[in-house]
């Protein structure tokens, strides 16, 4: 099997990975990468673009010999890399942490306002 004839479904690996690991997705890698892309970097989300890009080229039989076959193969493999490296435990673990130091800062917050208040008013 040549290098052209893998990349289709190295974009479906790619857009699969990025429906697993970021939620959502779409029918194509162009409207997963609009729909979840802002959670990717710069980098990432150039290398997607490029292949999405080639997407539809990729599915036709005889314009997929007009496309860049080693670097699309290079941009899914750093893409793939990449939404491999997330953990999703990680992230969700993350999440519930920030939202507890939030709560937190503002039970902290509300507190030493309270005592501001009590000591102004003459009550402490």
């Amino acid at each position: 099997m040549s290098e052209h004839d893998q990349i289709p479904d190295q974009i479906e690996t790619t857009r699969a990975l990025m429906r697993q690991k970021l939620g959502g997705g779409g029918a194509t890698l162009k409207d997963a990468l609009r729909k979840r892309g802002s959670r990717l970097p710069r980098r990432v989300r150039s290398q997607i673009n490029e292949l999405a890009e080639a997407e539809t080229f990729a599915t036709h039989p005889r314009l997929r010999f007009t496309l860049d076959a080693t670097a699309l193969t290079k941009a899914a493999t750093g893409a793939q890399d990449h939404l491999n490296a997330i953990d999703l435990s990680d992230r969700r673990k993350g999440w519930w942490l920030g939202m507890l130091g939030g709560l937190a800062f503002n039970f902290l917050l509300a507190t030493t306002l309270l005592i501001i208040v009590l000591i102004w008013r003459g009550y402490v």
